[in-house]
């Protein structure tokens, strides 16, 4: 099951961007063999919010865990060996580490011509920066991100997640796949750079430009974007709802909703330009008539007129959400030790070779030693029990 059936992927690193960009390259069918250290593991397997951590059985389903001492010799030396049966090394971190324990590119590449690397970092593998230590909050605020967003009156903020390790992985996992089809093409592997920095970077749309050309600084703005009105939460009678309608023919058919279709005439509304700089007076509008509403009222009227809008969920909303149902966006996992958890199905959809949720995360570190030491490299149980007796895994 899966685009990535036949690909074979070694994860290495702890935390966020590494381990996600596994976790979608698994999700698409990828054999995704996570390296752990002996004894705890990764740190992620005590991550998330709530009396259970049970953020680890999302990043680490469709992967098998295999743990291995990168400190010692012999455990990068069986490192190296995995590595030689991979399609995919993915790997977050510090740069210069994998050379330090003599897993440098140069070598791996010598030994398996068609490997693809995706190596993960704060600040990429080059430039002055390289060598600091880097963590995805640390790339939002150098990316642009974290001084954009909150409220003008206040420091900068953050998203209630890990936007930065996330959008780095993503990038990465992008940049596999490419490297993949040129690989189909050519028989070579190659490295793919990612920085935690330059991902965040990538989405921040026409900010650098418009510094460019124009002198100017984005700034913070709360809930809305500056000159694109009327697209902002908006208060009602029992909670809050989200309208998005700064376009031309959009905002007619809400202020046909509003029952005042004169505001799409009013020169002080009647065009994107006029909207955006009369943005606040605008959404006081907008305000003063869903405050009369409740949300299935403000939600209805929007249905009826055609009008981009949404509810502001929270889990459980999405977990109830008949949409959300029809298109199985939450699944419901059959994990190890927790039972049945309801999780994010795999994204996006493909009707040919569709991704999904093949195995449960492993509940124990090395939990598939044997497994995987056996079938990739031959290592019969008496091997692999003299090695975990010597702290190699």
């Amino acid at each position: 099951m899966g685009a990535l059936d036949d690909i074979r992927v070694v994860e290495m690193g702890q935390l966020l961007a590494g381990p996600f960009c596994g976790q979608l390259l698994g999700d698409m069918g990828a054999d995704v063999i996570k390296i752990e250290p002996p004894g705890a593991g990764d740190p992620m397997r005590l991550w998330g919010q709530g009396e259970e951590k049970v953020q680890w059985e999302v990043i680490a389903r469709n992967k098998r865990s295999v743990t291995c001492n990168l400190r010692i010799p012999e455990g990068q030396e069986l490192a190296r060996k995995l590595i030689a049966k991979a399609d995919v090394l993915v790997e977050n971190f510090k740069p210069g580490t994998m050379e330090k324990w003599g897993l440098s590119p140069e070598s791996l590449l010598a030994e398996n011509p068609g490997l693809i690397i995706a190596r993960m970092s704060g600040y990429g593998q080059d430039g002055p920066y390289s060598n600091r230590a880097g963590f995805g909050g640390i790339g939002e605020a150098m990316g642009g991100w974290r001084y954009i967003v909150g409220d003008p009156d206040r420091p900068p903020a953050r998203m209630g997640i890990s936007i930065g390790d996330t959008l780095c992985a993503t990038y990465g996992c992008m940049g596999v796949l490419a490297a993949l089809h040129h690989r189909e093409k050519t028989g070579q592997g190659q490295v793919v750079d990612t920085a935690l920095y330059e991902a965040v970077l990538q989405v921040m749309e026409g900010l650098v430009p418009e510094y460019d050309r124009n002198g100017f600084i984005r700034e913070r703005s709360g809930s809305i974007l500056p000159g694109i009105a009327p697209s902002n939460v908006y208060r009602c009678k029992d909670g809050h709802f989200m309208i998005g309608a700064n376009k031309d023919e959009i905002f007619a058919r809400l202020a046909q909703a509003m029952g005042q279709p004169e505001l799409a005439s009013d020169p002080r509304y009647a065009t994107h330009i006029a909207r955006g700089k009369n943005q606040i007076e605008l959404d006081e509008l907008v305000n003063a008539w869903t405050g009369t509403l409740t949300v299935d009222e403000v939600e209805q009227s929007m249905i009826d007129h055609s009008i981009p809008a949404g509810r502001v969920y929270r889990a459980p909303d999405m977990i109830a959400d008949p949409h959300f149902q029809a298109r199985q966006a939450i699944i419901e996992v059959e994990t190890e030790t927790r039972g049945k958890l309801k999780m994010q199905n795999a994204f996006p959809k493909l009707s040919q070779t569709p991704s999904g949720v093949r195995r449960p995360a492993p509940s124990k570190p090395g939990q598939q030693n044997h497994e995987v030491l056996s079938e990739l490299l031959g290592y019969d149980t008496q091997m692999i029990d003299t090695m975990a007796d010597a702290g190699v895994i």
